[in-house]
């Protein structure tokens, strides 16, 4: 028996309802005048567009996709009275601002209109008491009119940058930013995402932009969302996406590889099936998956890989979630993928690379030349980098961490 229903909006538009049964099993379905709209967009590749009802594994991983991970969802469910194991009541409270263009309302519930008292800057003093609030209420859930659901397993919120100042938005204005404050037992992770972002944006890698701010001497890191844009009237739109997880149908609690998640190979795949520029989205896949091994990124798991629909077909979206986990020693250094079947960095030698494109000759002295051109750009650029915060007064041991992390993985490569 069916006992519970959110509608399903994309791009504003109704696009289907989301179901919960009495035995907490989820089913999609796909509203009939959409399907007939002109040119509908599926949800997920893993949803494909038909009148039959969506159910089963794909349903629950697409919609659980959208939910924060691990910690952050536990904090979150607590906070809220609610089981961290029920998606549907986690995407009722918190599912109308999702990563992408969807948004979840109770049934009858349509989006509200936006409006200009949606938007609340703070000063110094406000941003500090929700930062402080973060820690029990993850993505600021149960204060008045804010349903923001992000995904991943660190504390963060979805705000605006209005004239320069952090705002709070309730209501249907879509976000710009995410801000992450430090993580409690992780040394300067602000400072070592920032570097890390940047100095992939400096090998040519897409990424957002990105900042570090302070209150105090309490930094915190604000990037762009970069599925946000503007449009020619300067009007905020929202861009739909998903990651490679809820694209594949796998459950966000499975997205580690020795878990059954994303490897390698699923993903080249998924790129050149679906991806509207398949061989650069390969290639820059590729790119992604040295940069992540030359700095010591183990976390670089399904989630952390997504689709971006800029037009009906998907590209692979800018770079995200970069941050050097080597340099922490209670973090795990197996690689969340492996490269020709070995999870320890260490053990990676070239013909385990050789393993990730086409048997050919051709194909591998490709995938050499990149390598080490990366290799060398990466260690290069990261000295520049450093310098370059030191300059502007971004100051970090952790950055002659992550240095030395990637000085011994480019040995590895260009040693071979």
């Amino acid at each position: 028996m069916i006992n519970q229903i959110l509608d399903v909006y994309l791009h504003e538009q109704f696009v289907g309802k989301l179901r919960q049964g009495n035995a907490g099993f989820l089913q999609f379905q796909y509203d009939e005048a959409y399907l007939n709209a002109s040119s509908p967009l599926a949800v997920s590749l893993s949803l494909p567009l038909q009148l039959t009802l969506h159910e089963g594994q794909n349903v629950r991983a697409f919609f659980s996709g959208l939910l924060p991970d691990d910690i952050a969802r536990h904090k979150l469910a607590r906070y809220l009275g609610i089981s961290e194991k029920n998606p549907f009541a986690l995407l009722e409270a918190i599912g109308g601002e999702c990563a992408g263009a969807l948004a979840l309302y109770p049934a009858g519930q349509t989006p509200p209109v936006p409006k200009e008292d949606d938007i609340e800057k703070l000063d110094d003093k406000a941003l500090c008491e929700i930062l402080d609030l973060l820690k029990q209420r993850p993505l600021m859930a149960g204060n008045d009119n804010v349903r923001l659901s992000l995904a991943g397993a660190q504390d963060k919120l979805a705000v605006s940058v209005v004239d320069g100042a952090i705002a709070l938005v309730k209501g249907a204005t879509p976000t710009t930013h995410i801000l992450k404050p430090m993580i409690g037992d992780i040394k300067d992770s602000v400072q070592n995402e920032l570097f890390c972002l940047r100095l992939a944006n400096l090998l040519k890698i897409a990424t957002p932009h990105a900042d570090i701010r302070w209150i105090g001497e309490t930094p915190y890191y604000l990037i762009e969302r970069y599925d946000r844009q503007l449009t020619s009237k300067d009007d905020l739109i929202r861009l739909h996406q998903e990651d490679f997880c809820q694209a594949l149908g796998i459950l966000p609690e499975f997205k580690y590889e020795r878990e059954g998640g994303p490897t390698i190979d699923q993903s080249l795949i998924l790129l050149q099936n679906y991806s509207g520029r398949p061989a650069a989205d390969r290639l820059a896949f590729l790119q992604r998956v040295i940069f992540n091994y030359l700095i010591g990124n183990s976390d670089a798991h399904g989630k952390n890989f997504s689709f971006l629909y800029t037009s009906k077909d998907p590209i692979l979206a800018p770079a995200y979630d970069l941050l050097c986990t080597t340099v922490y020693p209670q973090l795990s250094r197996k690689m969340a993928m492996k490269i020709g079947g070995q999870y320890d960095p260490m053990s990676v030698i070239l013909r385990y690379w050789h393993c990730l494109v086409p048997d050919t000759a051709a194909a591998k002295k490709a995938l050499d030349k990149e390598l080490i051109k990366m290799a060398k750009e990466c260690l290069g650029q990261a000295e520049v980098l450093k310098k370059e915060f030191q300059q502007q007064g971004i100051i970090s041991s952790i950055f002659e961490e992550i240095i030395t992390v990637i000085k011994s993985r480019a040995g590895m490569i260009l040693d071979t």
